[in-house]
């Protein structure tokens, strides 16, 4: 892992506003992290958030999601904040599913919504630290 953990950010269309709200709460938080997002939710989140170091990839539909995947199946990210429209029809889906997938895959700490994304960057677990309770989670350690 490198000195300073990398999360990506992601949202669809009709969750971007709740992102940009979740970005502007934690903003002190995501500082402590290097930033990935698809290209459309990062530059909402720096217009909201200038002083976040922000790497933008593509949008989703044009690759971002593969390209957030990529980092994933090279281990390059710690966690992933992928705030699901569950309600709109994507017409880019299978590569929504494929980016999941691989989140499942390779046990990737995984939020879908603001609530969970509020828990889990309170891990220890996201920030590569060992834990110390009888969850899952014992065990495992920062490579």
């Amino acid at each position: 892992m490198t000195a300073t953990p990398t999360l990506a950010l992601v949202a669809h269309d009709a969750k971007k506003d709740a992102m940009v709200e979740f970005a502007r709460r934690h903003e002190d938080k995501l500082a402590a992290f290097d930033l990935v997002t698809t290209g459309t939710t990062g530059g909402r989140i720096l217009e909201a958030c200038p002083d976040l170091t922000i790497t933008r990839l593509k949008s989703g539909p044009l690759g971002g999601d593969q390209q957030i995947g990529a980092m994933i199946a090279e281990g390059r990210l710690q966690g992933l904040l992928f705030f699901v429209d569950p309600l709109s029809p994507m017409p880019h889906d299978v590569d929504v599913k494929a980016l999941m997938r691989l989140a499942l895959v390779y046990d990737m700490p995984m939020a879908l919504n603001p609530a969970t994304a509020d828990i889990l960057l309170r891990s220890a677990r996201l920030t590569g630290l060992k834990t110390t309770s009888e969850t899952p989670e014992v065990g495992h350690t920062a490579s």
